[in-house]
């Protein structure tokens, strides 16, 4: 019901997320592309560690800050997680701010990992309010955190042992307002593909009204582990030869990020191999 899609996502090893731009056209979507092609910088390293996807989140605030000029405002939701190293081990980074969630299905039931940062969570967390009340408060879509919004970044990091059976959900709320819990884990636990995991879940959401636009992400272990020529030959990768991020309408629904050459601008044509 939307006419401007705010969302961003991004699915590129050793990182995965979605982000819910605000402040609507010309805002809300550059606030949520700026995100994206900030975490972009990480494709295709093996593993990321928390240095490196806080800086990305301290990289996104202050673009928003110095790029939203004029009076306009706008701010975004990031969710994701992170395939890291720890110990020798490999692990699950989730991170989050604001109300876009990550979700782990485990083959027998799913957790919800990140915690919502909104009024309606504090709400809950006080006792005030049960969650039943909350998906009809009037304050339900007020935000307490968001990136780009003045105040420095606040994220919140889980750190958790990959499993052999895990599979991660990452949405924007544009899901979960109109999916609950059984649906979510209908999906997760009857569709062995994750591209059609995402799609299903993304095709109920709309088929239930959709309010709002809607993103999801299913990533699986092995996904996580590896692919990366699978990957690589839809989305280019990271390298000596290639430049800063810029947006490639043409890719992917404009949710993600291309290279442009050093010297070239983003204006320019793509190159062939951009529209691939």
């Amino acid at each position: 019901m939307r006419d401007v899609n705010e969302d961003a996502l991004l699915a590129y090893p050793p990182v995965f997320l979605v982000a819910d731009g605000m402040g609507g056209h010309d805002a809300g979507d550059l606030a949520s592309r700026i995100a994206v092609e900030e975490f972009a910088q990480l494709a295709g390293q093996a593993a990321a560690s928390a240095d490196d996807v806080h800086a990305c989140f301290v990289r996104t605030a202050a673009r928003i800050r110095n790029e939203f000029t004029g009076g306009r405002q706008g701010g975004t939701t990031v969710a994701g997680v992170a395939v890291t190293e720890h110990d020798g081990g490999s692990y699950w980074l989730v991170f989050n701010v604001g109300d876009s969630r990550v979700y782990r299905w485990d083959g027998d039931k799913l957790e919800q990992v990140s915690v919502d940062h909104s009024v309606v969570q504090e709400l809950i967390d006080l006792g005030e309010i049960d969650a039943a009340q909350a998906e009809t408060h009037p304050e339900r879509h007020v935000l307490t955190r968001a990136l780009g919004t003045g105040d420095a970044p606040e994220p919140d990091y889980w750190l958790l042992p990959a499993g052999l059976q895990d599979r991660l959900l990452i949405c924007t709320d544009g899901l979960t307002r109109e999916l609950g819990e059984p649906a979510l884990r209908d999906v997760l636990g009857g569709t062995s593909d994750p591209q059609d995991a995402a799609a299903l879940l993304v095709r109920l959401a709309l088929e239930h009204g959709a309010r709002d636009n809607v993103s999801a992400v299913v990533v699986d272990v092995a996904t996580a582990a590896g692919a990366h020529e699978d990957v690589h030959i839809t989305v280019p990768r990271v390298d000596a030869d290639r430049g800063p991020h810029v947006w490639d309408e043409m890719l992917n629904g404009a949710t993600v990020p291309r290279f442009y050459a050093p010297g070239s601008s983003p204006s320019d044509p793509p190159h062939e191999e951009d529209r691939s």
